[in-house]
């Protein structure tokens, strides 16, 4: 008996490793992204402009808290970076309704949306676990013309943040 017992865990421990090499790999957690108006990621999801890997993962836009970029300092997303790609521009008024769809509802801190490298809205969660759809209204007050927002969701127990730019033209 004491023979067939560890018979079995050498075979065990033969086969464990094998197992680990050729099980499926799942794709890492997912999060968030703007999807209205459409962000450069939600474009990319939707193969409106061509961008590489983002297009299938529009929710992992995530780096360090602070950032500015539209790749969250993420080199796998770089093109979200490009000024010069021909993002559809979104025509909205002088406050406009953004909607973030989320896969993973992480504790949330803030959320912050910049034009013109200056923030003109946070909404403050305290914590909180939110929805699967997150909507805030943001005025942009005196701001006119095409501008590029930033939008930044600040995970709450994390030094990391998701980060999302949407193209837009305010008042046209």
């Amino acid at each position: 008996m004491h023979n067939k017992r560890r018979l079995a865990l050498a075979i065990g421990a033969g086969i464990a490793p094998l197992l680990v090499v050729t099980m499926p790999v799942s794709p890492a957690s997912a999060h968030g992204y703007v999807s209205s108006p459409p962000s450069r990621q939600a474009q990319c999801a939707a193969g409106a402009i061509e961008c590489g890997p983002i297009k299938w993962e529009p929710q992992s836009v995530e780096g360090p808290k602070g950032l500015t970029s539209c790749s969250g300092g993420n080199s796998r997303f770089a093109e979200l970076d490009d000024d010069a790609k021909g993002w559809q521009v979104t025509p909205i008024g002088r406050s406009q309704t953004f909607s973030w769809r989320l896969t993973a509802r992480h504790a949330t801190g803030t959320w912050q949306y910049f034009a013109g490298g200056k923030k003109v809205a946070e909404f403050n969660d305290g914590g909180a676990r939110p929805p699967e759809t997150v909507s805030h209204t943001v005025d942009f007050g005196g701001l006119t013309g095409r501008q590029k927002i930033l939008s930044v969701w600040n995970i709450a127990d994390t030094a990391n943040a998701f980060y999302a730019c949407i193209d837009v033209t305010i008042g046209g």
